[in-house]
C-alpha cells in the first residue's frame, strides 16, 4: 500500500515535472502583433502606430504587422509614421489588405517604408501625384516644384529598404498605381499573400535590418495579438469626422448666442464652452481652414444682428448664407495645392444643408415669438404664467432686446420687441410669458 501511494506521488511529480517543463516552451512561442488602419490617415493614425511600436517594443515581440486599406491622408503624420517604421527596432510588415484593399497616395510611403511591404491579390498602390485644392493635377512647373521633395522622400525611403526607386518615384511622377503581382515583379513590394496566415509563413525566416541591426523573422505558428483602438482612439475619431466637427461648431455658436441674448441662464455658456472645446479638438487633428471658422461666426454674428432688426431679413438670410460657406470651407486649403493628393475631408453637402435648414427654422420661430403678442399663447398658459401679465418691474440690465429684469421677487429672462432697446433701471409691463423668458414693454 505504501509502495503505490509512493509510485502514485513519483508519477504525479514527474508529470507535473513535465508539464513545466512544455509551459515555459509554449510561452516562449514568437508572438506577432497586429494593427489595422482604414480609412485616411490623420494624425490620430500617427499616434495609434506609435502606441502600437511601443506595446510591441515593451512585449519583446518577434512582428508588427499593419493592415493597410487608405486611400491616402495627411502629409505630416505620414511623415511622423514613416519615421517610426524606420526608426523601429523590431520588424514592421506593411499588408495591403483584404483583397481589393487600396493603398494610395499617403499609404505608397508606409509601403515603402515598411521592412516588408505584402499585398493581398487583386490590392492596389500607387498614385501620388500631387494636387491642387480642386484635386486636379498640378500643371507646368508648379508640379515640378512641388513634386520634387515627394520624389526625393520617397527614393530617399525606397534606398534604406532596398526597393525599386525608379518605380516608386514614378508614382509620385506619373501618378503610377500598381496591381499587387506588379508591385512584386517591379520590385516595390516583398509579398503577395492570401491572408496572413499565408503571410506569416512566407515572412518565417527572413532577413532584414531594423535600428537594432540585422535580424530573422521567426513566424510560424507564432501567436496573433490583435491591437485595436482604445475607449478614447474611438472617440477622438469621433469628433474628427468633419460633420461632427462643424455640428458641434455651430451648436457652439448657438449656445453662446443664446447666452447674450438671454444672460444669466448657466446651460447655454456651458454647453458652448464643452462643445467648442472639442469642435476645436476635431479642428485640430485634420486639415481646416480658418476660414471656414470666420464664416460661421460670422453667421452667429448676423443672427445676433437679425434679433435687433424687426421681421425677418437680411441679417437671417445672411447668417444661414455664411453658415453654408462655413461648412464648404472649413476643411481643406483652397489657397494652396496640396503636398499629397489628400482624400475629402470636406463637410457631407446633406449635413450642410441640414444645419442650415435648422438654424432657418429655429431663427425663424424665434423672431416670430420675439414678435407675437401674449394673446396667441394664451389657451396654453398656466394661471401663474397668466398672472404675470400685466405685472410691472425693473430691468437689471440693458435689454437689446433680451436681457434680466425683476418682477415680484424674482429675476427673470426677458426679451423686448426687436429693435427695441430698452436701458438698466428702467420700469416694465409684463406683456407674455414664453415658460421662463418673459416679454415686457416700457410700463
Amino acid at each position: 500500500m505504501r509502495r503505490g501511494m509512493v509510485t502514485a506521488v513519483v508519477f504525479a511529480l514527474a508529470c507535473l515535472a513535465g508539464w513545466l517543463q512544455f509551459t515555459p516552451a509554449a510561452a516562449d512561442s514568437p508572438t506577432v502583433l497586429v494593427m489595422s488602419v482604414d480609412g485616411p490617415i490623420k494624425q490620430l493614425t500617427a499616434d495609434y502606430i506609435a502606441r502600437g511600436l511601443d506595446t510591441a517594443h515593451a512585449d519583446d515581440v518577434e512582428l508588427v504587422v499593419i493592415r493597410l486599406n487608405s486611400p491616402g491622408g495627411l502629409f505630416d503624420p505620414t511623415r511622423t509614421i514613416v519615421q517610426k517604421l524606420l526608426d523601429s527596432e523590431i520588424p514592421v510588415a506593411v499588408y495591403v489588405t483584404p483583397a481589393g484593399a487600396y493603398s494610395g497616395s499617403a499609404g505608397t510611403f508606409l509601403v515603402a517604408a515598411a521592412n516588408f511591404a505584402v499585398m493581398a491579390p487583386a490590392a492596389n498602390v500607387g498614385a501620388v501625384s500631387p494636387l491642387d485644392a480642386a484635386g486636379d493635377k498640378i500643371p507646368g512647373s508648379r508640379a515640378h516644384i512641388v513634386s520634387q521633395d515627394m520624389r526625393a522622400y520617397i527614393r530617399g525611403i525606397a534606398e534604406v529598404r532596398g526597393r525599386n526607386a525608379d518605380a516608386l518615384e514614378d508614382t509620385v511622377w506619373n501618378a503610377t498605381a500598381y496591381s499587387a503581382h506588379e508591385a512584386q515583379r517591379r520590385g516595390v513590394i516583398d509579398l503577395v499573400a492570401a491572408d496572413l496566415p499565408a503571410m506569416l509563413e512566407q515572412l518565417d525566416g527572413q532577413q532584414t535590418t531594423t535600428a537594432a541591426g540585422p535580424t530573422v523573422v521567426t513566424s510560424r505558428d507564432a501567436r496573433v495579438r490583435h491591437l485595436g483602438p482604445t475607449i478614447l482612439e474611438h472617440l477622438l475619431g469621433i469628433l474628427t469626422m468633419p460633420e461632427v466637427v462643424f455640428i458641434l461648431f455651430i451648436t457652439a455658436c448657438l449656445a453662446f448666442l443664446v447666452e447674450v441674448l438671454f444672460p444669466g441662464l448657466i446651460i447655454p455658456s456651458l454647453l458652448g464652452v464643452v462643445t467648442l472645446a472639442l469642435a476645436v479638438l476635431g479642428f485640430l487633428n485634420l486639415p481646416g481652414s480658418w476660414l471656414g471658422v470666420v464664416f460661421i461666426v460670422f453667421a452667429a454674428a448676423l443672427f445676433y444682428g437679425e434679433t435687433t432688426a424687426p421681421g425677418f431679413g437680411f441679417f437671417g438670410a445672411g447668417g444661414v448664407l455664411f453658415l453654408v460657406l462655413g461648412g464648404i470651407f472649413l476643411f481643406g486649403d483652397f489657397f494652396r495645392p496640396s503636398d499629397l493628393p489628400e482624400p475629402s475631408f470636406m463637410v457631407n453637402p446633406f449635413v450642410i444643408a441640414a444645419m442650415g435648414g435648422i438654424a432657418l427654422g429655429i431663427w425663424v420661430l424665434f423672431v416670430r415669438l420675439a414678435g407675437a403678442g401674449g394673446g396667441e399663447t394664451a389657451g396654453f398658459q398656466t394661471a401663474a404664467e397668466t398672472a404675470l401679465i400685466g405685472q410691472k418691474g425693473v430691468t437689471l440690465s440693458d435689454l437689446r432686446p433680451s436681457g434680466r429684469v425683476r418682477v415680484g421677487d424674482r429675476d427673470w429672462v426677458a426679451t423686448a420687441d426687436p429693435g427695441v432697446s430698452i436701458d438698466r433701471g428702467e420700469q416694465v409691463r409684463v406683456i407674455a410669458v414664453y415658460g421662463e423668458v418673459l416679454k415686457v414693454q416700457r410700463a
